[in-house]
């Protein structure tokens, strides 16, 4: 009997491996709405060639839209140009309540409903010179990769879809978001009075090299220390709200970020006060950015924040005020979230990752995220961000953008719109691939 369990055991060890293999191999496919055969639509192809003929001017208006200014909360100007551009085409397009842009390309009501946002904010303020340079294939200025980049890229697929005549079956709108920059607010409003009409979101922001699928959490928070001030010459001893302010800085870079943990990271970006050199200020304050995958680390990392902040202006002696974070408590802002294996199962995340690839570039999927996508993400809205080209520095003066990378970046987006939308098989030849959503 031991001899007979002893010679079946091969068998059966080999066959639980096939199958083993087989379930793994099942467990790794996921479904997606690309397939080469798009590209023979002649109407697909066509927008595909205009984008090719017409980058030379593509990048022509990205240089005049990094050149307009548009800091969060004063994106009027950046809006109004393309407004009026895309009225002047003949497109349906309008400025909501919030201050968005929002074009509409309809589909004939029999799929679902897709939304590209590209942000219109930028984080530098008025007086910065936006002036662009042109070294070859690089530009140069700040906010030229971070976001105007997909502003252009937007615009162009926009008209490249219109001159090919493309109809889809389901609605393709294309919104240009404000204040994505200080939380998400434009897609968020949007999202909330809109509800039920995004059946996915994509976000066109961050450089190639990814999908990603997921939401960072975040929480912005403001210190502000205030006393009563002294001249220089009666300072010692008196209780000093820049030392205050310093020494929570440094008690907050002291908190440990657990390795067990999904990402977060946090930073101190802005630090102001004062008004007389040789005194002691009245008044100080300074920002945290803190980030996280998890949202429960975002919430237990902001409390530690507050207690050290709080713990140091008691031993300084002065008054502390917080403003309000912008996530309050993540934990319960993730309730509507779908889990990470139904995000990624989703067909939007497949289709831009085999459109990157059918391209000649490689995106993995990334289960994270910190752009508008995020605001979808958070209710329950399958959503991607793709990137606008290549480049980096973003967020200082010295940012750059890689010009010839905008050309297949802005294929990838018209084939995903074309791609997830649905060709409509009365308007076109050859179908379009199977719908799944």
């Amino acid at each position: 009997m031991a001899q007979s369990k002893r010679s079946v055991s091969p068998l059966l060890a080999l066959t639980l491996l096939m199958l083993l293999g087989s379930v793994a191999e099942a467990q790794e496919h996921y479904p997606s709405n690309f397939s080469p055969d798009l590209l023979e639509v002649e109407a697909v192809r066509n927008a595909l060639g205009w984008l090719e003929e017409n980058f030379p001017n593509q990048v022509e208006e990205w240089i005049r839209i990094t050149e307009i200014p548009a800091p969060s909360g004063m994106e009027g100007d950046r809006a109004r140009y393309l407004k009026d551009v895309l009225e002047a085409e003949g497109v349906p397009v309008k400025i909501d309540e919030f201050g968005n842009v929002v074009a509409t390309l309809e589909g004939t009501g029999e799929g679902p409903t897709i939304v590209f946002a590209a942000h219109m904010d930028t984080v530098h303020p008025l007086d910065v010179d936006l002036t662009v340079t042109r070294d070859e294939d690089i530009l140069r200025a700040p906010g030229v990769f971070d976001n105007s980049a997909s502003l252009a890229n937007m615009l162009a697929v926009i008209r490249a879809w219109r001159e090919a005549g493309i109809q889809t079956r389901g609605d393709v709108i294309f919104i240009g978001t404000v204040e994505e920059e200080v939380g998400l607010v434009g897609m968020a409003k949007w999202l909330e009075a809109n509800p039920g009409v995004a059946d996915m979101v994509v976000a066109l922001d961050g450089g190639l090299g990814s999908v990603a699928y997921g939401a960072l959490w975040f929480s912005g928070r403001r210190y502000i220390f205030r006393g009563e001030g002294a001249h220089t010459l009666q300072s010692r001893g008196r209780p000093h709200p820049a030392v205050a302010m310093a020494d929570a800085i440094r008690s907050i870079y002291e908190i440990p970020i657990p390795r067990d943990r999904d990402f977060a990271v946090y930073n101190v970006g802005m630090v102001h006060g004062g008004l007389v050199q040789n005194a002691i200020p009245q008044e100080v304050w300074f920002t945290v950015d803190l980030r996280a995958v998890d949202p429960a680390l975002v919430d237990e990392l902001g409390e530690e924040m507050d207690q050290r902040v709080t713990r140091v202006a008691e031993e300084q002696g002065v008054e502390l005020e917080r403003d309000p974070p912008m996530a309050e408590r993540a934990v319960e802002e993730a309730v509507n979230m779908l889990p990470e294996p139904e995000r990624r199962r989703h067909p939007l995340v497949q289709t831009a990752v085999d459109v990157y690839a059918h391209l000649g570039m490689e995106a993995p999927p990334r289960n994270t995220g910190s752009t508008d996508a995020v605001a979808a993400v958070r209710l329950g809205i399958p959503a991607v961000a793709m990137g606008r080209s290549r480049g980096g520095d973003q967020h200082t003066l010295q940012e750059w953008a890689h010009v010839p990378s905008a050309l297949p970046a802005t294929k990838a987006v018209l084939l995903v719109a074309v791609s997830m939308a649905g060709l409509d098989p009365l308007a076109h030849p050859l179908p379009g691939p199977t719908l799944q959503f």
